[in-house]
């Protein structure tokens, strides 16, 4: 079966979103929706703050980069969990315009799954760690009166989903977290707000997708089949999801606050995924 190529959506040129020059730190960079927000960044003009807690992958993307678009980059490799990573992090890259929070794959599973172990991974990387990045961030961009902070969440947080529990919580949190901030940032010449991916084409979700397809039909290769009832019959891409997040980062979004923007295709009000 030859497979759909999803990923030749969402991939325009670039346009004129008045951030040449800005400088943004994106975290959860090396791959995934993160990799397509630092790559549309780059098309943009913006000087980039790269991490993640892959080196190598970092630096691939910080070649892939530099290859094509005239942009600064830097890359800072960590473990966004342990302690006072957060606070380093921020003050490495204390003069970022932006800031995309993008680091967090939470361990997935029903209840019966969540062990003590899980729920301290995702509640350290999703939650703890963002909101100290955050507020470190914050408080700087309040000083120059000037900032925007996007965090990339997802949409079990307005869809509450048993069989990722603690995504459910984790992402509930920080949409909560969010609107709270963001409602009274802009008094502070910060804008923040979230952008909440549904079903996205990432290596985890084709990972996922495949593990599944193996178990019902036993042919890995039938994971297709499983995300044709989606919305437009697929998944999104990252570069699509990215697109919302850049454009939600730049002053075309001027008014732009304390809400959460959904890019699902409309699936979290289905009353169900697939």
């Amino acid at each position: 079966m030859q497979e759909p190529d999803w990923q030749a959506r969402g991939s325009g040129q670039a346009v004129n979103l008045e951030l040449q020059g800005k400088r943004a730190l994106v975290t959860g960079a090396s791959r995934g929706i993160g990799k397509a927000i630092a790559l549309r960044l780059a098309e943009e003009g913006c000087n980039l703050y790269l991490t993640s807690r892959g080196a190598a992958d970092l630096a691939a993307l910080r070649d892939e980069i530099r290859a094509r678009h005239p942009v600064e980059i830097e890359v800072h490799a960590c473990d966004m969990r342990a302690r006072g990573a957060p606070a380093e992090l921020a003050a490495a890259c204390a003069d970022a315009d932006i800031l995309i929070n993008n680091a967090g794959a939470t361990p997935t599973g029903p209840i019966e799954d969540a062990t003590e172990e899980k729920w301290r991974e995702g509640l350290e990387l999703k939650v703890i760690a963002t909101a100290l990045l955050t507020r470190a961030l914050y408080m700087h961009m309040c000083e120059r009166k000037s900032g925007v902070i996007v965090n990339v969440i997802g949409n079990c947080g307005e869809r509450p989903d048993p069989d990722i529990i603690i995504a459910t919580i984790t992402n509930s949190g920080l949409m909560a977290f969010t609107r709270a901030l963001g409602s009274i940032s802009p008094a502070k010449g910060v804008r923040v707000l979230g952008v909440n991916p549904g079903p996205t084409l990432t290596e985890r979700l084709q990972l996922l997708m495949q593990r599944k397809a193996q178990d019902r039909t036993g042919d890995a290769a039938r994971w297709t089949e499983l995300v044709a009832p989606l919305p437009f019959g697929r998944p999104a891409t990252p570069l699509e999801v990215a697109d919302m997040v850049v454009f939600a980062a730049s002053p075309r979004a001027s008014y732009v606050s304390g809400t959460v923007l959904t890019v699902d295709g409309g699936v979290a009000y289905r009353g169900h995924l697939f």
